[in-house]
């Protein structure tokens, strides 16, 4: 673990026995010391082994997909770390950022690697980000599917931004019916496709969205499929839905939802997904205080919104 040149790493912690998952650590406690002697503060440095304990009780990773690649992708589980970073996807940008904060932990919403490689060499992208991770000695977890179906997951929290009401997963989880993949839920009752979607975009921070199929019809019963989405169409409708928002959808896709009578509203990949990084940053900080948790500030989306001239 590489020490902090900036900041005291970590935070004020009742005083109590640390548990077995902990090591302590004493530092002075400034605002209580006396002109005689110092007064120290016990407190808890998490290992790579609480804080992963901790992220798989917000995502548990039995409800990922088959065919992702999800939990502690890079690293050892070392004694223990104080600060960690949190991004949608792992780029050549977020990794420096994490090398120059001194991370040690990177929580990667989409995961890298995700196939499996045959080399590892800065001759490729993937592996040139790998091999800088390794030399700083930072660790990469993943999530991804699972955090998309768990209870406080990406689904869950567009459910709650749209205010839908009777939410129930899409797919239910055989062994833990209350979550699953995707949401659906009823909007309130007089919206129309087009209030939902500027709901949806106020709340994301999007300059706009795609919308397919007619805009001014009531919104119904929704599905919400974060990221792309448009696998699940045949899922979606047989579900009873009436719209699909999701973040990303190919033509086709949109073109076969709209012939099983579904409308959709695609936000973006990245915005459908990105704000949930920042959220399970607050909640892991939440949970560990003596952590240090921030979201990436550098990682932006690759896709932008450019007004055409007649637009402007």
């Amino acid at each position: 673990m590489r020490p902090s040149t900036s900041r005291c790493p970590f935070a004020h912690a009742a005083r109590s026995p640390p548990p077995a998952s902990c090591l302590q650590a004493r530092v002075p406690d400034a605002s209580a010391a006396s002109e005689s002697a110092p007064v120290y503060d016990l407190v808890l440095m998490p290992t790579l082994s609480t804080v992963i304990t901790e992220l798989e009780q917000l995502a548990p990773l039995q409800l990922a997909a088959d065919w992702d690649n999800v939990g502690l992708l890079v690293g050892s589980k070392r004694p223990t770390i104080d600060r960690v970073m949190t991004c949608l996807t792992l780029t050549a940008d977020v990794a420096r950022e994490a090398v120059a904060e001194q991370a040690d932990l990177i929580v990667s919403h989409h995961p890298l690697p995700f196939r499996p490689v045959n080399q590892i060499t800065d001759a490729s992208a993937t592996g040139g980000i790998l091999l800088e991770l390794l030399s700083a000695g930072i660790a990469v977890w993943s999530g991804h599917t699972a955090w998309d179906s768990a209870a406080e997951g990406i689904n869950a929290s567009l459910a709650e931004k749209l205010s839908l009401q009777d939410v129930s997963p899409i797919e239910p989880d055989t062994a833990t019916p209350a979550v699953g993949c995707g949401r659906m839920g009823m909007a309130p009752a007089s919206s129309t496709v087009a209030e939902l979607a500027q709901t949806l975009t106020a709340a994301l921070g999007c300059p706009g969205c795609h919308v397919a199929g007619p805009a001014d019809r009531l919104a119904g019963r929704v599905g919400i499929v974060c990221g792309s989405g448009g696998e699940l169409v045949a899922e979606v409708a047989a579900a009873g839905c009436q719209t699909l928002v999701t973040g990303e959808i190919k033509l086709h896709n949109a073109l076969d939802a709209t012939a099983r009578g579904l409308a959709v509203i695609a936000v973006g990949h990245h915005a459908s997904e990105r704000f949930a990084m920042e959220q399970l940053a607050d909640r892991l900080a939440s949970r560990l205080p003596a952590l240090h948790c921030w979201a990436s500030a550098t990682e932006t989306d690759p896709l932008v919104w450019l007004p055409t001239p007649s637009s402007l």
